[in-house]
């Protein structure tokens, strides 16, 4: 056993933790993640307005607070809607923003004027006029991929023509503000007769603009980021590289964003058309269902831990249950550890995903509610998992199975490791590696 785990551990440090670092660091990733957290905000508060403008409430629903909450809906429903439209409804103007401003720190470039082109390069390719209106159908998810493609493109033909000097430079005597007017006059040129022209020869080609055709072209990808096998790849390289110290969290959350983002608008549409919910996999799964206490679903680890007979064991889980309701676990994966500590190996990786395939079946099912809001990571994981359900309580009890399960699986690894450290304790002595990773943490 120990000779396995040795060679499991060279595994993860010869291989997998160097090309992990180098993906994690990788400028377009971080970029994209960036691009992803600057329009959180906009798109949690739009996806919270969801909650007002459709109850959790039957149709025929005799109570009366229900019934006129029903009815206040529907008679305003196009004013209440606006918020939604103007946040996860143009989601894709603020990720390009965000990316290319976030891409434009890595080439030395103003953020501002990095974001500004993305927008522009955005607008001639995905707001298409029809009778003289601007088309926003691909500024929700839909438009995602695009908006991607094009901030990265806009930054990095405005870096190639900044490195080359192909830009107009005024005399030092000119104000800052007027000289950096005229210094992206180039740029902003060079976007439009690029970008344009390749949108109309696409679109009499093939019929179709730019998103359309990127959207043909990923679908097959954004399916299969629906399915129980990607949700068990993700959380398996989530855990793994987590398990080796590195934050596997931001890794692939920076991949499958994209993939969550388009199809929470998906699901968003279907519930404002009264159809079924499509889509299972989208971020509040992941949060709630996968992360209960953080990564590795430690929150009811943190409660063994408090009541542990190892001193050790219960100083570390009352440090760590506060911060774990918010789903924040650094003291217990470093304090524990968790983190390169054979014994929790097993039960670190497969918590998340025996507690991923149960959520999947109950959803897939239609046992449990799908996922239509956006909700902030902290948010505890039973009240999470119905907020993003649109306040249902059917996630509520499936994160409660979830922590169920994931405490009944911890216990049995938990209790060797206190009876290790207690043998250890009454020697006096305990060892190395849990007094360095403490301090470490």
């Amino acid at each position: 056993m120990s000779s396995l785990y040795a060679k499991l551990i060279a595994v993860i440090e010869d291989k997998i933790t160097p090309m992990a670092g180098a993906v994690g660091q990788q400028k377009y990733v971080t970029s994209i993640r960036d691009g992803f957290i600057t329009a959180l905000p906009f798109m949690i508060v739009g996806s919270f307005m969801m909650v007002f403008i459709f109850p959790p409430f039957s149709p025929d629903t005799t109570w009366g607070f229900a019934h006129a909450w029903l009815q206040f809906s529907l008679a305003h429903r196009a004013n209440l809607m606006l918020p939604f439209y103007f946040s996860m409804g143009m989601m894709t103007l603020f990720i390009s923003v965000g990316i290319a401003a976030s891409l434009a720190r890595h080439h030395s470039l103003d953020p501002l004027t990095s974001g500004m082109l993305s927008l522009m390069g955005f607008f001639l390719v995905a707001a298409p006029l029809h009778e003289g209106k601007i088309s926003t159908d691909y500024f929700s998810g839909q438009g995602i991929f695009t908006a991607i493609l094009v901030a990265i493109y806009t930054t990095e033909l405005y870096a190639l023509l900044k490195r080359n000097h192909i830009t107009i430079r005024l005399p030092p005597e000119v104000p800052t503000g007027v000289a950096r007017s005229f210094e992206i006059l180039i740029p902003v040129l060079a976007v439009v007769v690029t970008l344009h022209p390749l949108n109309l020869f696409i679109e009499a080609q093939f019929g179709m603009i730019i998103p359309e055709a990127i959207m043909s072209l990923v679908k097959p990808l954004v399916a299969a980021s629906d399915t129980l096998p990607a949700i068990l790849l993700s959380v398996l390289v989530c855990q793994i590289l987590w398990f080796a110290g590195i934050h596997g969290a931001l890794i692939v959350t920076g991949i499958m964003n994209p993939f969550w983002m388009a199809n929470l608008s998906v699901n968003q549409a279907a519930l404002a058309a009264g159809a079924a919910i499509p889509h299972i996999y989208v971020q509040g799964f992941w949060d709630h269902y996968l992360l209960i206490g953080g990564v590795g679903s430690t929150l009811p680890l943190a409660f063994l831990l408090m009541r542990s007979k190892a001193a050790h064991l219960r100083t570390i889980g009352r440090m760590g249950g506060v911060p774990g309701l918010f789903n924040i676990n650094e003291p217990i994966l470093f304090g524990a550890p968790i983190i390169m500590n054979p014994l929790f190996f097993l039960p670190f990786v497969l918590v998340p995903m025996i507690n991923a395939t149960l959520a999947y079946f109950a959803v897939d099912f239609d046992l449990v509610s799908h996922v239509v809001s956006l909700t902030p990571w902290t948010t505890p994981a039973p009240i999470g998992a119905s907020w993003a359900a649109n306040w249902t309580l059917s996630p509520l009890i499936m994160c409660l199975i979830c922590m169920l399960t994931s405490g009944l699986m911890y216990f049995p690894f938990f209790k060797a490791y206190e009876r290790q450290l207690l043998a250890q304790e009454e020697g006096g002595n305990i060892p190395q590696r849990v007094v360095s990773q403490t301090k470490t943490a």
